[in-house]
């Protein structure tokens, strides 16, 4: 069960928490081919639809699992590999990521998680910690959060505890004082418990839970966190 007195800040993941991530992944891969088609013609050629692009970074995943905490160099790297095979000029990977990198940050909100933000920031410093490539600023939300940690630039990802324990220094109180909010249940859920935090599980799709740690509260929306919270 949730103890509301320990609770002196909120770490909150981005992705599938509060917004839907693939919408804004297969948005910035359509920009991503269109810019190849404009400046890399050979490489269009070659991959000629998003799904050919995502075969290139998904072989890379097997290939570099030293990249895999940093989603922005995997795609980056995965870019300069298909520009390579096709005989275009690697260097174009910095610009062709740019591209696909702003695309990927214009994001579709749930409708509860602009209001549930705004609620939350008022009463507790939050943390943004995820280990995707979202950036809080870019998207908009920059203003509510504290401090924002991601696997990239910290070098390790959930659920590792130590990305845990940056984001509870990151707000300035031990990890037993922290609640971590998120929809992953390996890699959030019991990352954080693991980790000494609370949690909470956002189950938007009404999934089963098949582990043994439980989450300390589970909610379909962010609102009902709020409300859980008397905020």
């Amino acid at each position: 069960m949730l103890n509301t007195s320990h609770i002196q800040a909120i770490s909150l993941d981005l992705d599938d928490t509060l917004w839907p991530v693939w919408p804004a992944i297969e948005r910035a891969e359509a920009t991503l081919l269109q810019w190849l088609s404009d400046h890399a013609p050979a490489t269009a050629a070659r991959y000629p639809s998003t799904l050919a692009l995502r075969a290139v970074r998904e072989q890379l995943e097997l290939e570099r699992p030293d990249l895999l905490h940093d989603l922005s160099a995997l795609r980056r790297e995965s870019i300069r590999l298909a520009l390579r095979h096709a005989g275009d000029d690697p260097a174009l990977a910095e610009a062709a990521f740019e591209a696909f990198f702003a695309a990927r940050q214009r994001v579709d909100f749930y409708p509860d998680a602009l209001p549930a933000l705004a609620r939350l920031a008022a009463r507790f410093p939050l943390v943004a910690l995820s280990n995707g490539n979202a950036d809080v600023h870019r998207v908009g939300i920059g203003h509510w959060f504290h401090a924002a940690l991601s696997a990239r630039e910290f070098g390790v990802a959930k659920p590792d505890p130590r990305i845990f324990h940056a984001a509870a220094s990151a707000a300035q109180v031990d990890p037993h004082q922290v609640l971590h909010v998120g929809d992953d249940p390996l890699m959030d859920v019991v990352g954080a418990v693991a980790a000494g935090m609370q949690s909470v599980w956002v189950n938007r799709a009404d999934h089963s839970w098949n582990h043994p740690i439980q989450p300390h509260l589970q909610v379909v929306e962010l609102g009902a966190l709020c409300q859980a919270l008397g905020i």
